[in-house]
């Protein structure tokens, strides 16, 4: 029992990294304090929730689906997409099965039975989590396109095209629209 409570302790240090590493992204157009990786993962999570409820999905295992989708950034960093090009994406099952290796049998099952699930998208709860991490995105763009940053369209249009759900494509179209402090006048 005490190594397992190593191995669980060891790992929570581990993923304190994803509230340093920041979504690197951002740099390119100028952004010089980016949200962190654990900032994205806590939106993304709770959209995911939101948008599951809407679609008819578990919006509890929708949004758990999010927390574990980009934990792997631990160990490679927050790529941005122009490093694709360059680099073969790491396979994030693999990672997890690495990140994993010490913990507890029942632990190890759900990160690992989580970021399968995730990357395979093949469960409406995944698609809703997908969704999640780009909408979150298209919002992060256009909070940071309201404070000047400019050049952040690239990022709303990709989001645009990438949706599963019908919830999601109709959340970006009013997101692109309406001002990040709209919820302020209601």
């Amino acid at each position: 029992m005490a190594e397992d409570a190593e191995a669980l302790a060891g790992f929570g240090y581990e993923l304190g990294l994803l509230k340093r590493i920041r979504r690197s992204g951002w740099w390119h157009i100028g952004v010089r304090d980016p949200e962190s990786v654990a900032e994205h993962t806590m939106r993304a999570a709770q959209l995911a929730a939101l948008i599951a409820a809407e679609e008819g999905a578990d919006p509890a295992r929708a949004a758990f689906l999010a927390l574990w989708h980009d934990t792997q950034e631990t160990r490679t960093g927050d790529l941005p997409h122009t490093a694709t090009a360059y680099l073969t994406k790491p396979d994030p099952r693999q990672i997890t099965a690495d990140q994993t290796a010490e913990l507890p049998p029942q632990s190890q099952e759900a990160v690992r039975g989580a970021v399968a699930e995730y990357e395979a998208r093949e469960t409406l709860e995944a698609r809703c989590a997908k969704d999640a991490d780009k909408l979150e995105m298209l919002l992060q763009a256009v909070e940071y396109r309201e404070t000047g940053v400019s050049r952040t369209e690239g990022w709303i249009d990709s989001a645009r095209k990438s949706f599963h759900t019908e919830t999601s494509r109709k959340i970006a179209e009013a997101a692109v629209t309406l001002s990040p402090l709209s919820w302020r006048d209601r």
